[in-house]
């Protein structure tokens, strides 16, 4: 592993000990480097925000396209200090980098309370075995939006 690597982890876990000591949130930091430099940054900031989104990697995401003028991440790497949660995962596919580095792993965050277990257990299930049950309304009324969507054709696709 070469020493930007680690530079830019050690950045992450550095960010992670910020919300601890700061009582942002809980102990995870993610940092988002495209060419050598860090364009996106943050800690957790849940309980300080009131904010369930406010995972260090959304936060760090949300800055890095900020700072980008784009909503994706193309030549970007990912650093966080732990594996991220299904939500943060799927941002950060959404995001399109090229590559992602983790500290801790998943196993790492329930050993400090933070199981995400059920979460990446609940997905996998169908609707209507999950705890919280998910029920259809008016899909074909949605399916106007979607009409809508592919017909347009000046939309920007993600």
């Amino acid at each position: 592993m070469n020493d930007s690597h680690e530079r830019f982890m050690r950045r992450a876990i550095e960010l992670a000990q910020r919300g601890v000591d700061d009582g942002l949130g809980g102990p995870f930091g993610c940092v988002v480097v495209k060419d050598g430099e860090i364009i996106g940054e943050g800690c957790n900031q849940v309980t300080s925000t009131n904010d369930p989104t406010a995972h260090a990697e959304v936060v760090a995401v949300r800055e890095a396209c900020r700072n980008l003028g784009s909503f994706q991440l193309t030549g970007c790497e990912v650093y966080t200090s732990c594996e991220p949660c299904p939500m943060c995962l799927g941002a950060i596919y959404w995001a399109r980098p090229s590559r992602i580095f983790v500290a801790g792993t998943r196993e790492d965050a329930a050993a400090a309370g933070f199981d995400d277990e059920f979460f990446y257990s609940e997905i996998e299930k169908p609707n209507y075995d999950r705890q919280l049950k998910m029920e259809s309304l008016l899909r074909e009324e949605s399916q106007k939006v979607f009409d809508s969507w592919v017909q347009k054709p000046d939309k920007v696709e993600y």
